[in-house]
């Protein structure tokens, strides 16, 4: 994982992404910043140090936060995505993902807000907290050995969470309907860092496995497919896009 740091203020014309590489809303913002075709400076933040830069930039000291010219702060995944096609969805046309329908958007905001905070609370979190986090904690900061409960309840609704996926990829052409949309990245954003981990069981439902594997092969994708985590490989199904 980057170690990259800094307190500077944006460059001019310059974006800047306070992310973690294993925060899933992190990897949301970016999968997003891909698709506009924008390449932001990463600059990551383990929260759990609580870096009084960042917490300048965002007092809730959570990931993702972007920074740039135009706009000092803009913080969290939710408000980043609206900015980003506020400030550039014109541009992608046909490509936008916010549909222009207001029926067709609020399907979109509330399988991103399920996946979000729903399926994060439920399992995303956990999994990483428990399994990434905590290796780079200290005792103080609630860092240890990883709780095999929270584990395993976070693993059981992964699978409830895999089945929704499901049916509506069996439903739908892309989860929110006949375009790839914000859900889209938001569902997969979660999925990769548990796919990382080895902890999705994809046997369990082919219509799932199946819309992973389309979303997972953009070539907006193949950054998130590099990152690595220095003594914890991931699993074989993580960049295999055949798997």
């Amino acid at each position: 994982m980057s170690a990259r740091r800094s307190n500077a203020p944006a460059k001019q014309n310059l974006m800047y992404l306070h992310h973690h590489p294993f925060c899933p809303h992190s990897r949301f913002v970016r999968l997003l910043l891909a698709e506009y075709g924008l390449e932001p400076e990463l600059v990551e933040e383990r929260v759990w140090e609580r870096r009084p830069g960042f917490l300048a930039l965002n007092p809730a000291g959570e990931t993702p936060v972007i920074v740039e010219e135009q706009c000092a702060s803009v913080p969290g995944a939710g408000i980043i995505a609206e900015y980003l096609d506020e400030t550039r969805g014109l541009a992608l046309a046909d490509h936008r993902l916010l549909p222009e329908s207001p029926g067709e958007r609020v399907e979109v905001r509330r399988l991103t807000a399920w996946f979000h905070e729903k399926m994060y609370v439920e399992s995303t979190e956990p999994l990483v907290r428990e399994r990434i986090h905590k290796r780079y904690m200290t005792r103080q900061q609630g860092g240890g050995p990883p709780d095999a409960t929270a584990l395993r309840m976070a693993r059981t609704n992964l699978r409830y969470h895999l089945k929704y996926i499901g049916w509506l990829a069996k439903a739908r052409k892309w989860l929110a309907g006949e375009r790839l949309s914000q859900a889209d990245l938001a569902a997969a954003a979660h999925l990769s860092v548990a796919d990382y981990l080895g902890d999705v069981p994809w046997d369990e439902d082919e219509h799932a496995r199946d819309w992973y594997a389309r979303i997972k092969s953009r070539p907006t994708f193949r950054a998130l497919l590099n990152e690595s985590i220095p003594g914890m490989p991931p699993s074989k199904t993580y960049a295999d896009l055949d798997f």
